[in-house]
């Protein structure tokens, strides 16, 4: 019955790009749409011509635009799309799609961190020693060799869905729940974020990339990338936040580490890990706080260990994308990036990007190449497990 009922709803508007009859078609088919949503999952360059025609045709008026990933190749490419989108709509109107954002278990975090009031005293320069992200993948490209061969982990999947993390964990309390409010402090977040110097990026591409359909013989695409960055912020100053995200690493999992500074306690004959807060995006939801306790059976060696906290995705639980469209039909916009956003999120990448900072071959299913090492947190990386 469901699928009957979306079927007869569907339309269905072939032609080329560029005849205004495809989109006299189209705005034939739209009828009395006073807000129709405009979803262009087409290459960039065709943004000029496609919006051009949506305006000549009236199909603009009145509607939204949603743009895929990633927007822009750099700082200016992004704000020549974004000249082209305010020919025709205003930025209100225009939602830059991440579906990372969609995902229930970003919302989780969220939540988690602005309705537990003890993470707040603790939540600053004071007691967190750095931050990590890791984003592994246990797979290649999947065929995908062309298109990942134009854009690379830093554009694919750090600029965008990591920065979106990064600015969850790090951002000032929102004043309202509204999508201004939320953004507002995402950008204030960025803004404090310091140019990624290239001497804090290490690039790697997985032995056998160059192999696969549609990579270029030379290419000098990465498949993993590690940095660091910096917030100079009066909760964030002097607090390193680390990124790290690759395909065929050892698994697939999406996870943050926070370690907090060492207790200057009077046990210093046990060897006492610093505490830390590990937060899982995927495949499952969990959230475990690391601690110091004494071993069993003795009261000279402790032991560290976790309090954890884990759940499952339901069936019924909306998928990102399906999220992430919905709000775009509602005119919700709190989870997609505004113009000043992606703009400083580029300008934050671009020296490194430009740089042509070397990459360095690793062998598949390992944590990428040995010059990692140079871009380790205090401790080292956290290797997740996945069960």
């Amino acid at each position: 019955m469901a699928f009957a009922k979306l079927c007869s709803l569907l339309r269905y508007v072939d032609g080329d790009y560029k005849e205004p009859a495809t989109f006299q078609a189209l705005r034939k088919e739209l009828k009395d749409a006073q807000q129709p949503a405009h979803y262009l999952a087409i290459p960039p360059v065709l943004f000029g011509a496609v919006v051009e025609q949506l305006v000549k045709s009236g199909c603009a008026k009145g509607g939204r635009v949603v743009v895929e990933k990633p927007f822009g190749t750099d700082l200016t490419s992004a704000q020549k799309l974004n000249e082209i989108l305010h020919c025709a709509f205003d930025e209100s109107a225009v939602y830059r799609i991440d579906h990372y954002l969609g995902k229930k278990q970003i919302h989780y975090m969220l939540f988690f961190r602005f309705t537990n009031l003890f993470l707040e005293p603790i939540w600053n320069r004071h007691f967190i020693e750095s931050m990590q992200i890791t984003m592994a993948e246990g797979f290649g490209v999947q065929g995908r060799g062309q298109f990942y061969d134009q854009t690379g982990t830093i554009c694919d999947v750090i600029q965008n869905h990591l920065f979106q993390v990064l600015c969850n964990l790090t951002m000032e309390p929102p004043v309202r729940p509204d999508s201004e409010s939320i953004r507002d402090e995402k950008v204030k977040i960025l803004k404090a974020m310091l140019p990624l110097a290239p001497e804090n990026l290490v690039r790697g591409q997985f032995r056998g990339y160059l192999g696969e359909p549609g990579v270029k013989p030379n290419s000098k695409v990465e498949t993993f990338a590690a940095l660091k960055l910096e917030i100079d912020s009066w909760r964030w100053r002097g607090v390193p936040f680390y990124i790290r995200a690759g395909k065929n690493l050892p698994v697939t999992c999406t996870e943050i580490t926070v370690r907090l500074r060492q207790t200057p306690t009077m046990y210093r004959d046990f060897d006492l890990k610093p505490n830390y807060f590990r937060f899982r995006i995927s495949p499952e939801i969990s959230a475990a706080f690391g601690m110091n306790v004494m071993a069993p059976n003795t009261e000279s060696e402790a032991e560290s260990v976790e309090m954890v906290f884990n759940r499952h995705l339901g069936v019924k639980d909306m998928d990102a994308y399906e999220r992430v469209l919905t709000d775009a039909m509602a005119g919700d916009a709190t989870l997609f990036a505004r113009q000043d956003y992606v703009e400083e999120a580029w300008r934050i990448v671009d020296p490194a990007l430009k740089a042509g900072t070397p990459v360095f071959e690793y062998e598949p299913q390992t944590w990428g190449p040995t010059e990692v090492e140079r871009v380790t947190p205090p401790g080292g990386w956290h290797k997740p497990v996945v069960c």
